[in-house]
């Protein structure tokens, strides 16, 4: 019971809006807003739990395995909602989320962590070089991702509009999307190897922090229930987000905001919401290595193998390919925020105040997008 209340704990006592979301989705044929609200909070004790089974499964598979886990794993309840919004047609909500995830990481996860993390500092310090290398990825990630959108406006296609639920590119686009999409997976490999194999000392001062990440793996759990509330975790999360993506539209309509919105925010956030308070809580610990890789390091994850993987699975779910073009918005956004980040830690320091100017960055591109 202590844990429920700890820093650690309070995701799961959000539980109960599981049952909620279940009950006036299934049983009450509830109002739209409250079947997305209740579904919404549902998804971040899912995605906790789904986290914390992750961590105590990597704890018992040694050092190489558990930190593939960790890192092939870490947006695991993000890209099952992406699937159902891939199902269900809504491409550009799907697009919105990846690029919501990425401003999330690099400009709210981040700026929360250095502003919490250096009240009462002067400074807090961090590894640069392992900073450095996941910023240089994130660019070739945010190269990749805008080459198709050069593609299209060049060849007269244009950008697609916020309000557009999908667009129809053609065969050239989705095929460019696709190699695209391999590009970015063979660099996420590389990125693996780099940062477990041949370079893994530079990554040491994060899983030497790795027990603190708020999850502890100290539960002593066997790989066997590990496995199992793995399951389960996985299991609650496609439930939820089936909920979820099937109250978006008529929810957005009702709120008056945009689907856009809520992908680009609403479901970014949630669908991380566990891994992010984590990040600003071993932040306020002067664990600044640790809070700094789990944001950054998730941002590179989505954009070089969450988008890549639901660019292949487009191909067999939904009703056809999903182009990897970006809208106007998505694009500046995205590139100021990979521009801020990188150059936020270039020095491996940080102080409250730059964690303040990235929180702002944030509720600009926030307001931009609700306005949209």
């Amino acid at each position: 019971m202590r844990f429920l209340f700890s820093a650690q704990g309070w995701p799961y006592l959000l539980a109960p809006f599981i049952l909620v979301a279940v009950l006036l989705e299934f049983a009450f044929h509830a109002d739209p807003v409250l079947i997305f609200v209740s579904a919404a909070l549902g998804i971040i004790p899912t995605a906790a739990l789904m986290g914390l089974a992750t961590e105590e499964l990597a704890a018992r598979a040694g050092p190489g395995i558990g930190g593939f886990l960790n890192v092939t794993l870490g947006n695991a309840a993000e890209l099952i909602i992406a699937v159902f919004l891939l199902a269900e047609g809504l491409q550009e909500v799907v697009k919105a989320s990846i690029i919501g995830s990425i401003l999330g990481n690099l400009l709210l996860v981040l700026g929360l962590a250095m502003f919490v993390g250096g009240l009462g500092r002067s400074r807090q310090s961090f590894n640069r070089t392992a900073a450095t290398a996941q910023a240089a990825m994130l660019f070739l990630a945010v190269a990749a991702l805008i080459m198709p959108a050069i593609y299209a406006l060049i060849q007269g296609g244009g950008l697609p509009g916020v309000e557009e639920v999908i667009h129809d590119y053609g065969s050239d686009l989705e095929e460019l999307s696709l190699g695209v999409a391999i590009v970015l997976g063979i660099t996420y490999v590389g990125g693996l190897i780099f940062s477990m194999r041949t370079h893994r000392d530079v990554f040491n001062p994060v899983a030497h922090g790795a027990e603190d990440a708020g999850h502890h793996a100290t539960h002593g759990w066997s790989v066997k229930r590990s496995l199992a509330m793995l399951a389960i975790a996985g299991v609650a999360v496609g439930l939820v987000s089936e909920i979820l993506v099937g109250s978006i539209s008529e929810a957005a309509e009702s709120i008056g905001i945009s689907e856009f919105f809520v992908g680009v925010i609403v479901v970014a956030v949630v669908g991380n919401a566990a891994e992010h308070w984590v990040a600003v809580l071993v932040a306020r610990k002067d664990k600044m290595d640790l809070a700094v890789n789990i944001a950054i390091g998730s941002a590179a994850q989505i954009a070089l193998f969450v988008a890549p993987i639901l660019v292949l699975l487009s191909f067999v779910i939904g009703p056809g390919p999903m182009p990897l073009v970006f809208n106007g918005f998505e694009l500046g956004a995205v590139l100021i925020a990979v521009l801020i980040g990188a150059y936020v830690t270039q020095e491996g320091e940080s102080n409250w105040f730059e964690g303040l100017q990235l929180l702002a960055v944030y509720v600009v591109s926030a307001l931009a997008f609700l306005y949209a």
